[in-house]
């Protein structure tokens, strides 16, 4: 029997983003053994239902420790050691980095990453990089030098990433794949047209209150629209990092509700709901993977308008399913949202035209068997 062994951060991301895989992998008759940082019995029992073997394992997630790092590794090499697999596949930053270095000193025959996005250090800034950031990049590159060559492939979602990451920093990696995106079950993302489209309409943002993920240039968009149209909607669905420098803060979110600027109903289970009950999603992020909640909007037809920025750009035909629009430009973002205001009928039209790309690029069944192939499977 085949045994491969997934590597991740949190365990939500298992089920949450893996689980096509998962079960298409056990049906085919691998046995796969996630792992993850944060198990509960919760946790366990979704991946259990998935037909995996769930095993939790330490990993420094935050900051950069250099003998707690060395210690995970080898501890996670023991884990894998273990179980002998015939494949490691790891994704996000640190299991790619740390789970590859383990994988090799377990003596892994095959060994696969994935990076879904580059992060917050490679994502450029209005006002340039901190000295911080600029000290924590220049350690992840290193440490993307000692483990990226310990590949047999790595994989990207978009093709700005391999650049920007392994051409510009000399990395020597054996094999580059583009995945394009992880993919939705459409079954969970009905296609939800709209129709005798009435005013006001509902612009929608979904993302954590980062400066980064576009939240402030969302708020400014709206305010120089509201002043045009101000029966016009805003929706903001996030939550606030209050330990993140560049986060929204909770005064000035608590101004902009009672304001009336945005809607803000705090989390919700929900998501796809209120992006059926929205007209247009909007995104004005500095830099992304391939946006999950952009691929969501996109499935359920709505047009979109994001930065045309790393990831982002993956989303939009530019004036066919909606705008790309330059980053850190609010009035730009106001243009666009206005646009659609004024001609209310584009928004059906390029609805369906966000549903066609979505069906064609973010399948997760073809996205799936795309991922099979590449780890030769």
């Amino acid at each position: 029997m085949v045994k491969i062994i997934f590597i991740g951060t949190v365990a939500s991301s298992l089920f949450g983003f893996r689980a096509g895989l998962i079960k298409l992998l056990v049906a085919k008759g691998y046995i796969v053994y996630a792992f993850a940082t944060d198990f509960d019995s919760e946790t366990r029992y979704k991946v259990e239902a998935l037909g995996a073997v769930p095993v939790s394992y330490s990993l420094n997630r935050g900051g950069l420790n250099p003998l707690a790092d060395i210690i995970s590794t080898y501890q996670l090499a023991k884990k894998i050691n273990r179980i002998s697999p015939d494949l490691v596949f790891s994704y996000f930053s640190k299991p790619v980095i740390f789970g590859t270095l383990a994988a090799r000193f377990a003596k892994v025959p095959k060994v696969i990453g994935m990076l879904e996005g580059l992060g917050y250090t490679f994502t450029d800034q209005p006002e340039g990089l901190t000295k911080k950031t600029k000290l924590v990049k220049s350690i992840q590159i290193l440490l993307y030098k000692i483990a990226l060559p310990q590949l047999d492939k790595l994989i990207f979602l978009n093709l700005d990433d391999p650049k920007d990451l392994v051409d510009q920093y000399a990395i020597d990696v054996r094999k580059v794949e583009v995945l394009g995106g992880i993919g939705l079950n459409f079954e969970e993302y009905p296609y939800q047209p709209l129709t005798n489209i009435q005013q006001p309409i509902n612009f929608l943002f979904i993302g954590r209150l980062l400066k980064e993920k576009g939240i402030h240039d969302f708020l400014a968009a709206a305010k120089i629209v509201k002043d045009k149209y101000p029966e016009t909607q805003f929706t903001v669905l996030g939550a606030i990092d209050p330990h993140n420098l560049g986060a929204l803060k909770q005064s000035e979110l608590d101004e902009l509700i009672s304001s009336n600027i945005i809607d803000y109903p705090g989390h919700v289970n929900n998501v796809k709901d209120w992006i059926a009950s929205s007209h247009v999603f909007v995104l004005p992020s500095y830099r992304e993977g391939v946006p999950r909640s952009t691929q969501e909007a996109m499935a359920i037809g709505r047009p979109i308008i994001t930065t045309d920025v790393p990831g982002c750009r993956e989303t939009v035909v530019n004036g066919v399913n909606g705008f790309l629009v330059a980053r850190w430009n609010p009035e730009a973002f106001a243009e666009k949202m206005i646009y659609f205001i004024e001609h209310p009928e584009q928004i059906e039209k390029m609805g369906y035209e966000s549903y066609k790309i979505a069906q064609d690029k973010f399948d997760a069944e073809k996205v799936n068997q795309r991922l099979m192939n590449i780890l030769d499977l």
